[in-house]
């Protein structure tokens, strides 16, 4: 598994151990990491901090043309305001740890000319489905099902 990746997949068991989602991301600028995050909802009372979010929050202000040149890493598709964030940023490249467990706005993306490359990773879906198991409630709170 890649490292950035694998970073990613850190986020999220760091957010499942404090309790809450297990959704990690990392923004990624030239092979070095900006920003780390995870679901951060239950954990800071927040309705958007998401793992995608919480990453962008923590990189901290760049400029646009460093934000041109990231691939954002998240271990489950991102949402709707999440995709929003990447489009508003010009993000080019989202590397999603897997989507069997939530489609988000891949195609929304991709129609935007974002790449989006979706892996699979056994890892991220058996953490996404241990966490559904145990927490369903949580899961359709956050995610609106």
């Amino acid at each position: 598994m890649d490292i950035h990746m694998q970073a990613a997949l850190e986020e999220a068991r760091d957010g499942l151990a404090e309790g809450g989602i297990p959704i990690g991301s990392v923004l990624v600028h030239r092979d070095r990491i900006l920003g780390r995050g995870h679901n951060r909802r239950v954990q800071a009372g927040s309705t958007v901090l998401h793992g995608e979010m919480d990453a962008l929050e923590r990189a901290g202000r760049q400029p646009a043309s460093v934000y041109r040149e990231c691939t954002l890493y998240t271990t489950l598709s991102p949402c709707a305001m999440c995709s929003g964030a990447i489009l508003l940023y010009g993000i080019p490249r989202v590397v999603v740890g897997e989507n069997r467990t939530f489609r988000g706005e891949e195609a929304l993306l991709r129609t935007r000319g974002v790449t989006v490359e979706v892996l699979q990773l056994p890892e991220c879906i058996e953490l996404m489905r241990n966490f559904i198991e145990s927490a369903p409630q949580l899961w359709h709170e956050d995610i609106g099902e």
